[in-house]
């Protein structure tokens, strides 16, 4: 008869969370949506840079800026926060505190690009909130 330690896991299990060092679904959750955030951010802005007719820009805005300008701020943001999503799947504890920030700063950013795409900006301060949640509120490393 074989008995089993209560609160022991697999081996498979155990050993595939400590390569990773994922280990909490929040941080799953917030990597992907930073994946998903940073790319949206990254096409809007190449969509911008290249002057296409998707925009309309709202006349007499408070924070008016030019098109090709808010693209390139799109175009960098949005590779920023790709990469720091990666860089959550791999474990990377500095990932969460940049990823707070990064996810505070496209808020900013979107909420100034709503005259330009007013429902896709706000889609994406939504899924930036979600991020801020997601990386404050996962276990810390040493809780795990």
């Amino acid at each position: 008869m074989t008995s089993h330690v209560s609160g022991a896991r697999s081996g498979a299990a155990v050993r595939s969370s400590e390569r990773t060092g994922i280990g909490s679904g929040r941080l799953v959750f917030a990597a992907v949506l930073m994946i998903f955030g940073g790319l949206m951010m990254l096409f809007a802005g190449i969509a911008a840079i290249a002057n296409d007719d998707v925009f309309v820009a709202t006349r007499n805005y408070v924070y008016e800026f030019d098109l090709t300008g808010w693209g390139w701020i799109h175009l960098i943001v949005g590779v920023v926060i790709t990469l720091a999503g990666a860089a959550l799947f791999q474990g990377a504890v500095w990932a969460r505190v940049v990823g707070v920030g990064l996810a505070g700063l496209a808020m900013l950013a979107n909420f100034l690009w709503i005259p330009y795409a007013p429902f896709w900006a706000i889609v994406l301060i939504a899924i930036n909130a979600f991020v801020i949640w997601a990386l404050c509120t996962a276990p810390s490393p040493s809780e795990r």
